[in-house]
């Protein structure tokens, strides 16, 4: 049956728009489709252009979390940002003037995400950025970096996210300068992978922080919980309750048009227990999520009963 999901998703008219605010983007092929499952025991489905590599956009903010709740403790993240869903869209500044104390509502819109990205461990954007392509590392099993042309293309048209990140810093939000708090998220948004090493990831959260064929969590269990509890209720950005009704898995998505999930207890054809699900496609929807991509979850959830309502 997945076979069949993918030709009727893969064929469909296209419908959206490339995210063509981020020049580098606006280069992506519309024909470009990408899924990948892989379950606890390693077994893996593939289909479509999975070796393409894509830059993770707003899916890093999951990887960021992570890494800056490790270093320095969840607690101390959560006195910084909180875990509530805005309703509003990713790139909003409304919320921060009518929070207590400007407050970002959430890690997965882009106010969050900068908080967070000054958090990380280091004394450079550098350092801070390696600390994040490390830790993908060390999930995916392969080295990661950063797409240099989409970084510039980012940063030259960074004009709403620096101005967030100025009312942050105004309200002693981030730790460093604005320039560096910008700096490093919009590296973190520039990172490459492939839709293969997106399931490993959502694998790991599955497994509550276990690597694929690893015998270590590499982060707590409590730490993987409000990720995934994060993506939930905010990873799809203001359409997320929408998902959580209608797919029922924890996911994360990126104007680039890939989608992170992770699936707690399923079955996929042959695949079962613990998975990671990835998808990509590049042409999105008004509000920021891929139009094939979500297609293809919604077909996939309804048929294996995936979703955990």
């Amino acid at each position: 049956m997945i076979q069949s999901i993918i030709k009727n998703v893969k064929n469909a008219p296209h419908s959206g728009h490339l995210a063509s605010y981020i020049p580098a983007l606006a280069n992506q092929s519309k024909d470009l489709f990408a899924a990948c499952l892989v379950d606890e025991r390693g077994e893996i489905l593939t289909f479509g252009d999975v070796d393409y590599l894509f830059t993770l956009q707003s899916i890093s903010k999951v990887m960021s979390f992570i890494v800056a709740a490790d270093h320095l403790g969840l607690d101390r993240v959560l006195e910084k940002v909180d875990v509530e869903p805005t309703g509003d869209p990713f790139n909003s500044i409304v919320r921060l003037e009518v929070a207590e104390k400007g407050k970002p509502f959430n890690p997965m819109i882009n106010a969050g995400a900068i908080t967070v990205a000054s958090l990380l461990p280091g004394d450079s954007v550098e350092s801070r950025v390696k600390s994040v392509t490390d830790f993908i590392s060390k999930v995916t099993g392969r080295q990661h970096s950063v797409n240099q042309e989409v970084y510039q293309s980012e940063i030259e048209t960074a004009y709403r996210n620096r101005a967030i990140a100025n009312y942050l810093k105004a309200n002693d939000y981030l730790i460093g300068t604005v320039d560096e708090a910008l700096e490093t998220y919009l590296q973190l948004c520039s990172i490459e992978v492939s839709t293969v090493d997106l399931a490993k990831f959502g694998l790991f959260l599955a497994n509550d922080g276990l690597p694929l064929n690893e015998n270590t969590k590499l982060i707590t269990r409590k730490t993987a919980q409000f990720s995934k509890a994060l993506m939930m209720t905010c990873g799809l950005y203001n359409t997320s309750g929408k998902y959580a009704a209608t797919i029922g898995i924890p996911m994360k998505s990126g104007v680039s048009g890939g989608v992170l999930c992770t699936v707690q207890d399923g079955q996929v054809e042959h695949l079962k227990g613990h998975m990671g699900i990835a998808v990509f496609s590049p042409m999105i929807d008004e509000i920021g999520n891929s139009v094939k991509g979500m297609d293809f979850l919604q077909q996939l959830s309804d048929y294996y009963k995936l979703s955990v309502f």
